[in-house]
């Protein structure tokens, strides 16, 4: 079976904990190679995970004629700049999220991606591609539960240590960034839309000025999501979507448990029921549906546009928090 050879720039404790070993598990996938800018953290994590190659740096393992797509796990600040230089190389980029800093700087991707549309890009939100994500959307548009009125998501873990990139405010961090994307991402998705305006607060440590704590509200042109994240509470995620027949519960929309089978409760007018399915890592199968979509030269699943939109939503939460009232998305 004919695999895409992968490389990984960056040693960043997601892709080597989770990413990485999952997409080894892949149909699809055959990681080559890892880079580092500290060639001996790369070698050594190379060793460990049985990957053939190992680099020095990030510009070698783009000169890899072998390598055909990138997995880039580095700091949100860098996600955009070596997006823009893996395509320039030749490679197809599976980007973490969030996409870039800000809106205009994933828009100045956008416009390099477009240089090279023979290159898939796309953001690797890894829960969308979940059995429960899109059973839930299969729900939702059969008018199962009725018209979708409201999605209320939440999304929290503790974590104050300084040295954590998720607290370095000046490359990307904060809850926002980190989980808030993911809770901004699945109201979209399964709304099919973008909002038309936001309402939101957001509170910031002292020492670290990244923001712990932010709600907001995401007006729709049918109904409503009510989103939280935090970096300083305890550990929980849910998502409950409310249409006006019926109404779903997922306990780990984000992060399912992949030696777990994951549920979703459904309850209708008319019954109520447990949905389980079969045990499965949504890493890898995000690995393998991106890898086909390169093999076969199809669409990948997740456009590159959706990823910007995303972005564009978390902007408008953080100018929304400045003036203390709504934001229009349009002002973007």
């Amino acid at each position: 079976m004919e695999k895409v050879s992968w490389g990984v720039i960056s040693t960043a404790k997601i892709g080597t904990e989770k990413v990485i070993p999952a997409m080894q598990k892949g149909k699809y996938c055959d990681i080559k190679a890892i880079a580092s800018i500290d060639y001996s953290k790369a070698k050594k994590t190379a060793d460990r995970l049985k990957i053939p190659k190992a680099y020095g740096s990030y510009e070698e393992l783009l000169k890899d004629n072998e390598i055909q797509a990138v997995y880039i796990p580095l700091p949100n600040h860098l996600h955009v700049e070596w997006s823009i230089h893996s395509l320039k190389a030749g490679k197809h980029v599976l980007c973490e999220k969030p996409l870039g800093m800000n809106f205009k700087e994933t828009e100045n991707l956008q416009k390099t991606a477009a240089e090279f549309p023979k290159l898939k890009v796309m953001e690797a939100f890894m829960y969308r591609h979940h059995p429960q994500i899109q059973k839930t959307k299969e729900l939702i548009d059969s008018g199962t539960i009725g018209e979708l009125k409201n999605i209320h998501t939440m999304f929290s873990y503790y974590n104050i240590d300084p040295k954590n990139i998720r607290n370095m405010a000046d490359i990307g961090g904060g809850g926002l960034m980190d989980i808030g994307c993911y809770c901004i991402s699945i109201s979209r998705f399964l709304f099919g839309s973008e909002p038309k305006r936001v309402c939101a607060t957001m509170d910031f440590d002292p020492q670290m000025k990244v923001d712990r704590f932010v709600s907001a509200v995401l007006e729709f042109k049918d109904g409503v999501a009510n989103i939280s994240c935090s970096t300083q509470l305890k550990f929980h995620q849910f998502a409950e979507i409310v249409g006006t027949k019926g109404k779903i519960r997922m306990d780990l929309p984000f992060t399912p448990v992949p030696e777990n089978p994951a549920k979703i409760i459904l309850q209708t007018d008319s019954s109520a029921e447990e949905i389980s399915f079969e045990i499965c890592n949504q890493y890898t199968i995000q690995g393998d549906l991106f890898s086909k979509a390169i093999l076969y030269d199809t669409k990948v699943p997740t456009p590159l546009e959706d990823g910007i939109a995303n972005m564009k939503v978390i902007d408008a939460i953080k100018e929304s928090s400045k003036i203390s009232s709504w934001f229009e998305l349009d002002k973007l």
